[in-house]
């Protein structure tokens, strides 16, 4: 038993006690315990050998590491060069107008530019009415085209006495009052009041014109005479105001007097009527028919719209005699009833547009007339009276947008869908074929007369080809400037035509074509429904209304240039 040397076995049920075995001769490294220093180097103390090079071969990769980022590579200035400038893409590559439309705009462009110049080949015709002359922007023109007139050279005009200023002012108070009535911009009235009283021998007068008011004051050699009166309280026909007009022409030239200028007006301002009541429902009809085709409505919109219009219109005829307190209640009314009946057709399930049928019949309380020739106060500094037409034109707007969302909240749909469009079955002809019925329905239902038919219609072609064209050019705002600055010197022209009514009766359905109305109807509409793109309507509204303003004075500019130089007898600048 001896000699033996035996390990001691640590007992497992024992913790924290080492053991060292006993040196039996050989020579063992003992197994290092816990505590010893850990095999696995530091992070903080591999660092040092890192850098020291083993070899001299080693700073390789050091090297290749630091000329990575330096590399020079195109592409980042590529990217930036590409696509910077371009923010915005043209109109025309994101135009959604038909080709069909484009090609029949530029076709009526090319025929109307070619019987304009057949017509400038020809020879002179009557002074056209219904301009903003020279002078309404310049009033030095004046003096230039009449020269300066006074008591000792006034124009001698059979029947009549220079120095009676009484029945002057007498006759510039009613044509002034006429032509308020007529729409007129108010520095057109004023302008051709002034005219006709230095023919008449008051180089002095004072005028004052107001949408609803007008001052004039012809001083004389001992004593001043002054009369002021109300306007603007009735609005005119298209045949009363190619009357009234007509008088001014010839009061400007000196082919009639002040007594005899004041019968004219008297009987034109009287006048009935040109047609009956039946045809005037009718015509009406045919406004709304058109334009509900030029809005883009189906062949239901349009039934639907012709319908309504025909409801109004009757509506209207049974109205016509209550006092102007009470108009208000009937634009409201109408409103109401359209809007009521639209609505309840869209909840039977029926495939009706919401916007043309709406729109269409209450198109006569549109105030897109208004609202433009109070841009064009604006425009030329008539403050006050820009101001107060503007303020007329919101409030019709507000009627009728009461009256749209009262039935709306009746009926249960909501008013932010008032600009939803149907789809339109007609194709890209149906609005052309729109103009014309449209145009059609505003002779018989405003009274024109039958000649200026073919002439109304030019004008108003000319007008929706050029909306066409700058709308795939410009873009949808713009469009209404170029439709604008085309059809007022056609306008122009074809009041130097023994059959052609004078401009602003041209002038007249352009303004309605271009709708500004309804756009602020829509606009006011969402935002009384709390819809999102309230503003942004309201907004594009107001700059169509400053387009189409500012492309009928730039359209005056340029026909009064053509006619200048072509030796025909238009309004100068």
């Amino acid at each position: 038993m001896t000699g033996v040397a035996v390990a001691a076995v640590p007992d497992p049920g024992v913790t924290g006690v080492e053991v060292t075995p006993e040196p039996t001769g050989t020579t063992t490294e003992p197994t290092p315990t816990p505590t010893d220093p850990p095999t696995t180097p530091d992070p903080d103390t591999t660092v040092v050998p890192t850098p020291t090079p083993t070899s001299p071969a080693e700073p390789v990769p050091t090297v290749t590491v630091t000329q990575e980022p330096p590399s020079p590579e195109p592409v980042p200035t590529e990217t930036v060069v590409v696509e910077a400038p371009w923010t915005r893409d043209p109109a025309v590559t994101s135009s959604t107008i038909p080709l069909g439309a484009i090609v029949t705009a530029l076709l009526v462009l090319v025929v109307a530019a070619t019987a304009l110049v057949l017509l400038l080949r020809r020879g002179r015709g009557p002074r056209p009415t219904g301009v903003i002359a020279a002078a309404a922007l310049e009033p030095a023109a004046l003096t230039t085209e009449i020269g300066i007139l006074d008591d000792a050279h006034a124009v001698a005009i059979p029947g009549e006495e220079p120095g009676d200023t009484v029945e002057t002012v007498r006759f510039l108070m009613l044509l002034g009052e006429a032509m308020i009535d007529s729409s007129a911009p108010v520095v057109q009235v004023t302008r051709t009041l002034e005219r006709v009283a230095a023919i008449n021998g008051a180089t002095d007068v004072e005028v004052i014109a107001l949408p609803t008011a007008l001052l004039v004051s012809v001083p004389g050699r001992t004593t001043t005479q002054t009369a002021a009166s109300s306007a603007g309280w009735r609005q005119l026909r298209l045949h009363q105001v190619q009357d009234v007009l007509g008088v001014a022409d010839d009061a400007e030239a000196g082919r009639v007097g002040p007594v005899e200028g004041a019968q004219r007006i008297e009987t034109a301002v009287a006048a009935p009527p040109l047609y009956g009541g039946p045809t005037r429902v009718l015509g009406y009809v045919g406004v709304s028919a058109g334009l509900a085709m030029i809005l883009g409505g189906g062949l239901v919109d349009v039934l639907v719209a012709a319908v309504l219009g025909a409801a109004i219109a009757c509506l209207q005829v049974a109205t016509v005699r209550l006092p102007a307190a009470y108009q208000a209640l009937v634009v409201l009314s109408c409103a109401f009833v359209v809007s009521g009946a639209v609505f309840l057709l869209s909840r039977t399930g029926i495939d009706v547009g919401l916007l043309a049928p709406l729109v269409a019949p209450l198109v006569t309380f549109l105030p897109g007339a208004l609202l433009t020739t109070a841009a064009i106060d604006l425009a030329t500094r008539q403050m006050i009276a820009g101001s107060a037409r503007l303020a007329a034109g919101v409030m019709q707007l507000v009627l009728l947008a009461l009256g749209i969302v009262g039935a709306a909240a009746l009926v249960g749909v909501p008013a932010s869908e008032v600009g939803s469009a149907a789809y339109q079955p007609l194709g890209w002809a149906a609005p052309w074929i729109g103009v014309l019925v449209y145009g059609t329905g505003v002779v018989f239902h405003n009274c024109a007369r039958r000649p200026a038919l073919p002439w109304i219609l030019l004008v108003l072609v000319v007008a929706y080809a050029g909306q066409v064209v700058g709308g795939l050019f410009f873009g949808g705002v713009f469009s209404a400037f170029i439709g604008a600055l085309l059809m007022t010197p056609v306008a122009m022209f074809a009041a130097t035509r023994p059959t052609g009514p004078p401009a602003l009766v041209g002038f007249l359905p352009g303004f309605w074509l271009l709708v500004p109305g309804a756009l602020g109807l829509v606009g006011v509409t969402s935002i009384l429904g709390d819809g999102a793109q309230a503003l942004n309507t309201v907004v594009t509204a107001g700059t169509t209304m400053v387009a189409i303003s500012l492309g009928v004075l730039a359209g005056i500019a340029l026909g009064s240039a053509v006619g200048r130089r072509a030796g025909l007898a238009v309004a100068q600048f």
